[in-house]
C-alpha cells in the first residue's frame, strides 16, 4: 500500500534517492540562508529591530543545509546537482515571488514594501515546510539516523512560521493590511503551482532511479495533481490567514547550533 511513511522509506533505503533528496533539500536550505543575509543586511532604517531576527532565520536555514549534507556524509555520499526543475526556490523567484537575487545583489536598502514582500513569501514558504517537517515528524521522530535531524529542522520552521505570523500582523497594524493580503495571495497561489510541479519532477527522478512501475509512477503524480486541485480550490487559504501565535518572538534569540551534526 502507498503511504507517505512507505514512499519516503523506500527513499530512504537507497543511495542514490537518499543522495538526490537531501542534495536538494540541501541546496534550497543554503539558498534561503544567503537570502536571509542579505536582507537583514539591508534592512531599512525604520525597521532595523528586525536585522537580528532575519540573521537568526538565516542562520537557521545555513544549519539546516548543512544538516542535510552530513546526513549524506554519514552515508559516505557526495552532494549531486540539483535539477533546475526540482529547484523549488528558484522556480518561486522566476516567477516573480520574493525579493529578486538582483535586488538582494545591490547595496540599496529596501523598503518598507520589500519587507512586507519578503515577509508575505516567508509566510507562505514556512507553511509548506512545517507541514512537510511535521510529516516527517510523526513517521520518523525516533529514526536512529534521521529522528535527530527530523525533530531539529520541525521545530525551527515552526518557529519561522511564528515569526512571520507575528511580524506580518505587526505591520497590518501600522497600516499595510491590504498590501499583505494581496502579497499573501499572489505568493500562495503561484506557490501551490511551483509546488506541483516540483513535488511531479522530483517523483518523476525518483521513480528512475528506484525503477518504479508505470502504474505506481502514474498512481503517484495523480495524487499530486489531486492535492494541487484541492489547493487551488480551498486549500491555498491555510497560507493566507494571519493568528497571533502561541510562540511569541520566536526568533529573538540567537540561533541553535547542531554540533552533532556538523
Amino acid at each position: 500500500m502507498l503511504s507517505a511513511k512507505s514512499l519516503f522509506q523506500e527513499i530512504l533505503d537507497n543511495d542514490e534517492s537518499f543522495r538526490l533528496f537531501c542534495s536538494i533539500a540541501a541546496s534550497g536550505e543554503s539558498q534561503g540562508g544567503w537570502e536571509n543575509a542579505r536582507i537583514a543586511a539591508l534592512v531599512p532604517a525604520g525597521e532595523r529591530h528586525l536585522a537580528p531576527k532575519i540573521t537568526r532565520h538565516g542562520a537557521d536555514e545555513d544549519k539546516h543545509g548543512r544538516i542535510f549534507n552530513a546526513l549524506m556524509k554519514k552515508r559516505a555520499l557526495e552532494p549531486v546537482p540539483v535539477p533546475p526543475e526540482t529547484d523549488y526556490t528558484m522556480l518561486l523567484e522566476k516567477h516573480g515571488i520574493g525579493l529578486a537575487h538582483e535586488k538582494l545583489k545591490s547595496d540599496e536598502p529596501l523598503t518598507v514594501p520589500d519587507i512586507v514582500t519578503y515577509l508575505a513569501h516567508s509566510r507562505v514558504t514556512e507553511q509548506r515546510a512545517s507541514e512537510q517537517m511535521d510529516l516527517l515528524r510523526k513517521h520518523f521522530a525516533d529514526h536512529p539516523d534521521l529522528g535527530r535531524a527530523v525533530r531539529m529542522i520541525s521545530h525551527d520552521e515552526d518557529n519561522h512560521l511564528a515569526y512571520c505570523h507575528e511580524e506580518l500582523l505587526r505591520l497590518a497594524y501600522a497600516g499595510h493590511g491590504r498590501a499583505i493580503q494581496r502579497a499573501l495571495r499572489e505568493c500562495a497561489l503561484v506557490e501551490i503551482r511551483v509546488y506541483r510541479d516540483v513535488s511531479l519532477a522530483v517523483m518523476a527522478h525518483m521513480g528512475r532511479i528506484l525503477g518504479w512501475p508505470k502504474a505506481k509512477s502514474a498512481v503517484l503524480a495523480a495524487g499530486i495533481h489531486a492535492v494541487y486541485a484541492y489547493e487551488r480550490l480551498a486549500g491555498w487559504r491555510r497560507m493566507v490567514s494571519l493568528a497571533m501565535p502561541e510562540r511569541r518572538d520566536a526568533l529573538g534569540g540567537p540561533a541553535t547550533s547542531a554540533p552533532e551534526f556538523a
